[in-house]
Formats: C-alpha cells, structure tokens, sequence
C-alpha cells in the first residue's frame, strides 16, 4: 500500500522554490490539489506551469505571509478554487545573519514576520477550514538549527526554535478536531536559499563540501527528500503522530563535537 492523498487540496506557503517546490511536487503526485501560496511570482508561476503542464492539479496565489491580509485572501482562494482544505504546509522563510547586538530590529522583526507570523497567520486561517472538512494535517518548516545554533544567526535561530513549539501548542488545542500538526527539521539542504549563503562566502563550493561532511551522510540533503517527509506526516499514514518533530538532517544532529571531531577523536581512538 502506498501513500495516496487522493482527493486531498493541500496549500504550500513558500511554494515557488526549493523545498517547498519539491513538496508541491510530491503532494501533486500523491494525488492533492495544491495552491502554491509565495510572494516571488515568476518563480511560483513557473512551479504552478510545470506542475499543471505534467497534468496535476496546482495554483499559484501571490501571498506575502509576513502580511495577515495577503494569507487571508491567498487562502480564501484557495478555498474558493477548491472548496476544500485538508493540509497546510508551513514553509516560507528567510535566513539574515547577525549577532543580538549587530542584529537591527528591523532585520529581527523581518525574520520572525515571515517564520513566525506567517505559520501563524497560516494555521489561523487554515485551521477553519480543516475542521469543516473533518480534519486535517499541518506540517511546518523548522530547521535543524531549531535544536543548536550557528553563529551569527541569531534571528534566524531564535525564529526556527520557535516553529517548534508552535505545532506542539496546536496539536493540543485541536487533536479533538481531528487536526494533526507536526514539524520536520532539515539539515543542509540543496535549496537557492543555500546557495545564496554559499555564495556570500566567496567560496561556495568549498563551503556545500565543508557542509556535506558536517553530515554523516557525507552530503548535504535534496529538496525532494524532505518533501518525502513532509508527504509523510500529511498522510494518513501518520495518523498517530501529532506534535512531534521529525529531524531530516542526513544525521547531522548526532555526533557529538560534529564530524571532524568523531574523525580523529575519542571514539575513533577507542575503536583502534
């Protein structure tokens, strides 16, 4: 038996690159109709062509999540199109670097508006429409750097720690509702937000190989694979699960001291 979400319309904020292009994809071919909400047009039309182009069932609705009024009515769109709402896939996000003191408040509120706001103003407006369909799942986008931290990411790291807690208080408030809520957690992943980090250094292929060993895995991760995760937890195949977090870090969460360390340190001299 495989995953089907058959008959199922899915909205993914976030929808026009990387993983949430890659879970458009993936919720198409298991069946949903998807509205694919972001702000970047060009990128989300080209999506929404190639998705429709390969004979699924996708739209696109111009939507700045960091703004309540642009998910309001991206989202009564999508209801309007669809007359359904069954999954909810929290995405859209930004990286901005700097510390708490060289972070302006400008910078920080941007990074929270667009995480944190916008999951919230996602399931605030989503979540009605689940419970008239009977039920649903919410899947949102946290990050491995929900559990650790990077330097210089301060706004990043304290938004991402946040889409964390905020699935665990839905899946309470509304598990009699039949509404489910995770997050999944990415490591590094191949996504344009990457490479534009990558490109900052000047380096960017030496830093997406420093990145790949950081991960036992020995690479960095593909969009698709954490599609794969998110489809998952959408599914009823997951029907148990809610309120939880699904690392998809290709490991990079388990070596203590990280790899370089396991390489030559203790462990490795133990096993000699």
């Amino acid at each position: 038996m495989s995953i089907s979400l058959q008959g199922k319309v899915a909205v993914v904020t976030g929808g026009a690159t990387g993983i949430g292009a890659a879970t458009a994809q993936k919720l198409c071919e298991l069946g949903a109709s998807v509205a694919v909400l972001d702000r970047n047009e060009a990128a989300a039309q080209a999506t929404v062509s190639g998705l429709q182009n390969a004979g699924h069932t996708a739209s696109f609705h111009q939507c700045d999540v960091a703004i309540e009024a642009d998910v309001k009515r991206a989202i009564d769109a999508a209801l309007q199109k669809y007359k359904a709402l069954h999954v909810l896939v929290s995405n859209a996000g930004i990286q901005r670097y700097g510390d708490v003191v060289s972070t302006s408040s400008k910078t920080w509120d941007e990074t929270f508006d667009v995480h944190v706001k916008g999951a919230f103003y996602a399931t605030k407006y989503a979540i009605p429409a689940m419970v008239a369909a009977g039920g649903g799942a919410i899947v949102m986008v946290a990050s491995a750097q929900s559990f650790t931290a990077v330097a210089n990411s301060a706004a990043y790291i304290s938004a991402k720690h946040a889409l964390v807690g905020m699935p665990r208080s839905i899946a309470l408030d509304f598990a009699r509702r039949n509404i489910r809520a995770n997050c999944v957690c990415p490591g590094s992943i191949d996504t344009p937000m990457l490479r534009w980090t990558a490109d900052r250094t000047g380096s960017p292929e030496k830093l997406l190989e420093t990145l790949g060993k950081m991960h036992p895995l020995g690479r960095i991760g593909r969009p698709e694979e954490v599609a794969n995760a998110i489809a998952f937890l959408a599914s009823d195949w997951a029907s148990f699960i809610t309120g939880t977090t699904l690392t998809v870090d290709g490991g990079l969460l388990v070596p203590t001291g990280g790899m370089g360390f396991q390489e030559s340190g203790i462990g490795t001299e133990a096993a000699k």
